[in-house]
């Protein structure tokens, strides 16, 4: 179902070379026969309020003007990182900063290039919110390292995403990345969505990310939209041989947060290590689901998420470990807990396991409930009042996650935007 708001003059309109053209146009392609999904359509969706979801309330953004996104979006550069930045606003790719990137790094969009990257779209699965991305993304950013190199300093993308009044159809976003290593090679990539805190938006961020044999990989996505935008993500990792992936995704804005994660474990030894963190508040849901596919012998994953929702908030987490025939001595852990700091907050929780080995160790974790009683007392007791009591205990709760950040250039920013939130929150005191 090609959406009314979304027409092949638009996707036509966005030029680049010969085969991003025709990428966008098989897109469409196949948008004729894909229907947007429902909560009870399948079981990535399910509690999910994507039911709510009206295609026809958004068009594609147009370019940006003016320079107030820009400043924005080079501060939030300099915030997260050290030099190495990339400014995309609205899916455009409008500046590229090299400094300090080797050579033979290939860095920037991909509409400069002659040739499409053979990586692009074959690591993410098709869906229809891929195919949108597919057909109407302006372009893409593209990280290619080539085998043995390393990137000492992290690579920082900064998408932002612009919004619109009330009435009317409100600007879609279409970020794209592709992150692809060759053997042996390192990198640190963040990646930071963000917009004005006012107004409608949705926002279709694709990545993808390739880690060759024995390469590394440390990846950091925030995503701190205005909470009038409806985030809709989704994120695929293949890991080689002996490789390692470090992944750290946080939901700290939108009305509606989604972000899948599918991480395959295709090499031999292959390390994943997943982590993942979120706070609700007002209205807001976030939702988030994971796969760790085990397809290779004596590969490790271990994820944690963790998250906290207040007010009327609701969070969704939904995740399966999976170990296909052949992936013998595979160790897979899985562990979800969530915080519902007031009675109108909620907070699902399904861990999943399908396996199909016998020498593999597999384990899941998952809890759901307020601030502990006993933690609240034994702070009490010692001449803290509730209120700050509870602060203290929600932010120990938040720092152990954060502390799993990959990347340390964003290990601050992120403790100072969980920090700046929770002050609000529970700052009530006796409201709750």
């Amino acid at each position: 179902m090609t959406p009314g708001t979304f027409t092949r003059e638009d996707s036509s309109a966005l030029g680049g070379p010969p085969w991003m053209s025709t990428r966008r146009a098989n897109a469409l392609d196949r948008l004729e026969t894909l229907v947007p999904p429902t909560a009870d359509g399948s079981e990535v969706w399910r509690y999910s309020p994507v039911d709510r979801f009206d295609v026809g309330a958004y068009r594609p953004s147009a370019p940006a003007r003016g320079e107030e996104g820009e400043a924005a979006a080079q501060a939030l550069g300099a915030e997260f990182g050290t030099g190495i930045v990339v400014v995309v606003r609205n899916g455009r790719v409008v500046e590229v900063s090299r400094a300090g990137v080797p050579g033979a790094v290939v860095l920037g969009a991909a509409s400069s290039l002659a040739e499409r990257p053979a990586a692009l779209g074959s690591v993410v699965g098709d869906d229809f919110f891929v195919a949108l991305n597919d057909g109407f993304a302006p372009d893409a950013v593209v990280v290619e390292v080539p085998e043995r190199c390393v990137v000492e300093e992290p690579i920082v993308v900064v998408h932002w995403c612009e919004t619109g009044a009330p009435d009317g159809p409100a600007p879609a976003s279409f970020p794209r990345t592709l992150v692809q290593l060759g053997e042996d090679a390192e990198v640190k990539v963040v990646e930071v969505l963000a917009g004005p805190d006012a107004g409608r938006a949705l926002v279709v961020p694709v990545g993808e990310l390739v880690v060759g044999d024995r390469a590394r990989l440390s990846y950091v996505l925030v995503q701190d939209l205005g909470m009038g935008a409806w985030s809709i993500g989704r994120l695929a990792a293949t890991v080689g041989r002996d490789a390692k992936l470090r992944s750290f995704t946080a939901g700290l804005g939108a009305d509606y947060d989604r972000c899948r994660v599918d991480v395959a474990a295709l090499g031999d030894g292959s390390s994943t290590q997943i982590t993942s963190v979120y706070l609700g508040s007002g209205d807001q849901v976030h939702d988030v689901r994971t796969l760790q596919d085990h397809a290779a012998p004596r590969s490790l994953s271990n994820l944690l998420c963790k998250g906290a929702v207040a007010e009327r908030s609701r969070s969704i987490y939904s995740g399966l470990i999976k170990v296909r025939n052949g992936a013998v001595r595979s160790d897979a852990m899985q562990t979800n807990h969530n915080l519902v700091l007031d009675p109108t907050a909620h907070a699902d929780s399904v861990p999943n396991l399908d396996i199909e080995e016998n020498d593999v160790r597999c384990s899941h974790a998952s809890s759901v409930g307020p601030v502990g009683e006993d933690q609240r007392y034994y702070l009490e007791s010692r001449g803290l009042s509730p209120e700050r009591a509870e602060r203290l205990i929600v932010l120990g709760f938040f720092d152990d996650v954060v502390e799993r950040s990959p990347i340390a250039s964003a290990t601050a920013p992120l403790r100072r935007r969980i920090g700046q939130r929770l002050e609000g929150l529970l700052g009530r005191g006796g409201e709750r």
